[in-house]
This record gives structure tokens, C-alpha cells and sequence, in this order.
């Protein structure tokens, strides 16, 4: 991969990854939020399922509702994508070492990546706080009136303002656990289905055709991200308690929070959010892995 101080190129790429991320999920992701946020508290269900949830938006907010929140997203996931691919790749070719490239290795893919998650985990904290907050704000007459935040920067001033520094590291053990499994589960499964494809693509003049590249990559980072969603949701859903909530003794506790929700809401309550979630989950990260490998062709690093 990277040689020399060529390594920054991978964080460059990954940087890539994250911004394209955005522009693709960030209407599914508000969808999502505002599931998670308000079909599981005591009043019970407030939107029928994720369409409903999205054309409700569309009708009070328009489209610019869907994006509420996105440039906290665009700033904290171009970071955090720049950190995660870039760690990842460098810490796979330490760990790799002299051992032979003759395919994916668990022992290497899992910690570089679990590694990887951990070290985001502390940047995505605070931005998807204030992404989370900025999310579950709107007009719509189905939910209640949140107060009213005119910016990312004025919802961060409030939060650090009225709860502390901690404040805005509020869900931080939910991060971590959701960052550390999904990039975990993310990157073995993107690996793997790369490795096998390319394998059967051997020899044959379809191998290197961007096309070709670009559909695999479509393929790989799709079903990594549906994968990887359909693992660590319901640390999502926890996190979104977490952070959305206006009780500053809130319970902070994951684990706890799960519990909780099972009790009034049931294993789907766990699962708040999973359609859009889903079906966000397969063009954001193929979009990710598709800007990614591009982004290191045209910067000269070469793929093991």
C-alpha cells in the first residue's frame, strides 16, 4: 500500500469515501434517527414505517428537511472516513508484515479494523451528537416540538453550555461498541467477496476494466455495509437514546438502555430504524468503497 510518506494519500482517498458516504445516506440516516428517536419512547409508534417517516418529512420540512443536520455529517464523516480507511490500511501492512499475500486473514483484518473503529469512535461522539439533535428537530405535528437548534455550531455551543464537556461525549460507550463491530464485521466481509471475486476474474480480460472495478466494488461495499448494519443496530438505536435526550441523568449505560426499550417495545424497538437503515446501508457504502478505491488508483497506491 502506501510507501514512504505516500501513506497520507490512503487518508486522502479515505477522506474521498467519507464525503461521498454523506451525499448518498444522509436522507436515509435522518429517516433512521427519527425512527429510532420517536418510535420508541412510551408514547409508542408515531410513524407507520420508514416511508411514512420520509414522506411525513417531505410534506412539513421538504427535501432539505431529509439533509438537516448534513454539515455536521459532511465534516465528521470526512474526518472520521480519512482516520478509518487510513488506520486500517496502515495498520493491515504492519500487521501483515512479511507474511505472505495469499488472501484475507482474520487475525489481521479483524484488530486492524476493530483498532481502527476505536480510534473514530472519539471523532464521531460529538458530531453525530449534534447530527442527532439536529435530526429529530422539524415541524412535523406527529412528534413533539424538540427545541429549536438554527445550526450545527449553536447546538454544540448548547450542549457543551448546558451539560459540559462530557455532555458532548454523551453515548460514547455506544459508539464505540457499534464503531469497533461494524467496521469489524464492515471489512471482513468487503474483503473476502473482493479476494473470491477477483480470483474467479483471474486471467480474464474483464479483470481490469474500471467498469469491472466499479461493480465490484458496488457489490463488496453494498453487502459490507448491509453486513455491518444489520449487526450493530441496535447499539445505534442506544446511542440515539442516549444522545437525543434532554434528561441530562439520563442513563448511559447501552446495555441498560436496550433492556429498557425491550421492555416496552420488544425486539423490534431494538431494531428501530431497520429498513431505512438497510436500505441506506447498500449505496452509502458502496459509494464509500467505490470513491476509496478510485481515489487510491488515481493517487498511485496499489491494492494487495
Amino acid at each position: 500500500m502506501g510507501e514512504g510518506l505516500g501513506f497520507y494519500k490512503e487518508y486522502v482517498a479515505g477522506m474521498n469515501a467519507g464525503l461521498a458516504t454523506v451525499a448518498v445516506g444522509h436522507p436515509f440516516d435522518t429517516v433512521k434517527v427519527k425512527l429510532q428517536k420517536h418510535n420508541t419512547d412510551v408514547e409508542g409508534l408515531r410513524y407507520k414505517n420508514g416511508l411514512h417517516c420520509a414522506s411525513r418529512i417531505l410534506q412539513t420540512e421538504g427535501v432539505k428537511g431529509l439533509y438537516r443536520g448534513a454539515t455536521s455529517s459532511f465534516l465528521g464523516m470526512a474526518f472520521e472516513s480519512s482516520l478509518m480507511f487510513g488506520i486500517y490500511s496502515q495498520a493491515k501492512l504492519f500487521l501483515r508484515a512479511s507474511l505472505p499475500d495469499d488472501g484475507p486473514r482474520p487475525e489481521i483484518i479483524v484488530p486492524s479494523a476493530m483498532f481502527g473503529g476505536a480510534i473514530i469512535s472519539f471523532v464521531l461522539c460529538p458530531t453525530e451528537l449534534v447530527k442527532c439533535r439536529m435530526q429529530i428537530q422539524g415541524t412535523d405535528s406527529l412528534v413533539p416540538n424538540f427545541r429549536r437548534y438554527t445550526s450545527p455550531l449553536e447546538c454544540a455551543v448548547q450542549t457543551v453550555k448546558n451539560e459540559g464537556v462530557t455532555g458532548i461525549f454523551r453515548g460514547g460507550s455506544a459508539t464505540l461498541l457499534r464503531e469497533c463491530t461494524g467496521n469489524a464485521v464492515f471489512f471482513t466481509v468487503y474483503e473476502y467477496l473482493r479476494y473470491h471475486i477477483h480470483s474467479r476474474l483471474e486471467g480474464s480480460k474483464l479483470k481490469d476494466g474500471y467498469l469491472v472495478d466499479m461493480g465490484i466494488g458496488v457489490l463488496t461495499g453494498g453487502l459490507g455495509g448491509i453486513a455491518c448494519w444489520s449487526a450493530v443496530l441496535p447499539f445505534d438505536v442506544a446511542k440515539t437514546i442516549i444522545q437525543t435526550s434532554p434528561d441530562k441523568a439520563t442513563e448511559t449505560n447501552p446495555f441498560k438502555v436496550l433492556r429498557s426499550i425491550h421492555k416496552r417495545a420488544g425486539v423490534k424497538g431494538c431494531y428501530a430504524g431497520l429498513g431505512p437503515t438497510i436500505v441506506r446501508a447498500f449505496p452509502a457504502n458502496a459509494a464509500a468503497i467505490v470513491a476509496w478505491e478510485f481515489s487510491m488508483k488515481l493517487l498511485g497506491i496499489k491494492r494487495d
